[in-house]
């Protein structure tokens, strides 16, 4: 059964080197759409720039990621290990920038800490000590969730994720707009739609100096009559048909006398 719902997109911001939790988390975030959408009346989207954006020119690419992207992002999911990425212009990294840019807008950011183990030979020592700095940054700024596996990561995730969408006002904010166009939509679609000679019959009863119309019929025939005119033009089926039912049709919205003859 279909539903109307209000979609918030879920950003997914991470350097390289997170890709399973990456696709963890769009798959926690699709779970939670089959337990609780249709509840809810709330879907949420799993957005990225790998998925999301599109080859431009003109722009340096992080510019290009922050409009197609970022600026249309909901809630952002933050994920680092041991990378923190490139450096922008203005940022420690793209990610970062992303992270800075999304919470400066007054949105929702969820930050993840991965301290599973890692070879030493596969550790960029200036990504650790720059992915050092900006964590250290972040305990002044709010809080944020350390993990030892991605079993726990899937854990912890879903389980906030359900508490963000529970209990942020940004979840309730919107969600009434989608019921009000549902409504609106059922009112429009209980308009009745009446053919043209209904509309004429209605026309030219409104005009009758009674508001009747007479519906009669005789050996041979039929008439339809108000305002001093028989709508019906020939004896022909088709012409008789075509003028009854349009008497059907508005029937509620008239007072009709019918006689026979």
């Amino acid at each position: 059964m279909s539903y109307l719902a209000t979609t918030f997109n879920v950003m997914i911001a991470s350097p390289g080197d997170v890709a399973s939790e990456r696709a963890i988390a769009r798959d926690v975030v699709y779970e939670w759409n089959a337990v609780n959408s249709s509840s809810r009346k709330i879907v949420l989207l799993p957005i990225g720039w790998e998925t999301h954006s599109s080859p431009e020119m003109g722009l340096p690419a992080q510019a290009i990621i922050n409009k197609q992207v970022l600026s249309k992002c909901d809630l952002l999911v933050g994920i680092f290990w041991t990378r923190i990425g490139t450096p922008t212009e203005d940022h420690l990294s793209g990610t970062v920038e992303e992270i800075e840019k999304h919470i400066g807008q007054g949105k929702p950011a969820m930050l993840y800490f991965s301290s599973q183990p890692v070879a030493m030979e596969m550790v960029d020592l200036d990504q650790i000590q720059r992915l050092k700095t900006f964590k250290e940054s972040c305990r002044t700024q709010g809080i944020y969730e350390g993990y030892d596996s991605h079993s726990e990561f899937k854990d912890k995730f879903y389980r906030h994720l359900q508490l963000k969408v529970n209990e942020h006002p940004l979840f309730f904010s919107n969600v009434g707009d989608a019921q009000f166009e549902h409504e609106l939509i059922e009112s429009i679609v209980k308009i009745p739609r009446i053919s043209t000679e209904s509309r004429i019959l209605l026309k030219e009863a409104s005009q009758d100096a009674s508001g009747i119309i007479i519906h009669a019929h005789y050996i041979g025939g039929a008439a339809i009559q108000t305002n001093g005119k028989n709508m019906i033009a020939s004896n022909e089926r088709r012409e008789i048909a075509k003028w009854e039912s349009a008497l059907g049709e508005g029937r509620s919205e008239w007072e009709c006398q019918k006689f026979c003859v």
